[in-house]
């Protein structure tokens, strides 16, 4: 196996995991090993730096599946280069409610971790699915907290 295809498979794995295992919390402290430490986060038109902000993006995740019981997919994984983008599915409860959502995420590898994200994904399904209460709670949590920090 080639250089190229070990670090293009390496990247994949990265991706995944990031993914599947940190975003959705259920191994959050794999954040080490996955992402440096000058990781760039560019989620929904906001912008996050460095594990601290890994941690805040993962609050508004476990806010919004709020039961606990999140799972990410990737379902398919794309190289060029020095990044991989995954499309994957969340799946998860809020209050009993099941919700169902998707995104993109572009990954720059760089010197075996992850350095910077890209992300989109469709907020708007979310508050479809949550309804205006929910959505309107879950806004006044995310303040609150945010106002702790």
């Amino acid at each position: 196996m080639s250089r190229h295809a070990r670090d293009t498979d390496r990247g994949h794995e990265l991706a995944r995991d990031a993914l599947e295992r940190v975003c959705s919390g259920s191994d959050a402290s794999a954040a080490q090993g996955v992402y440096s430490r000058s990781f760039r986060d560019h989620v929904n038109g906001r912008d996050y730096a460095g594990h601290d902000g890994i941690r805040q993006s993962l609050t508004l995740y476990q806010l919004v599946f709020r039961d606990g019981d999140l799972q990410i997919r990737v379902v398919d994984q794309v190289a060029e280069g020095d990044k991989i983008v995954s499309r994957w599915v969340a799946e998860g409860h809020n209050r009993g409610r099941r919700i169902r959502t998707w995104g993109i995420v572009i990954s720059r590898i760089e010197d075996g971790e992850i350095a910077e994200d890209w992300a989109a994904s469709d907020s708007l399904e979310i508050v479809r699915q949550l309804g205006v209460r929910r959505t309107l709670l879950l806004g006044l949590d995310w303040l609150r907290g945010r106002g702790r920090s």
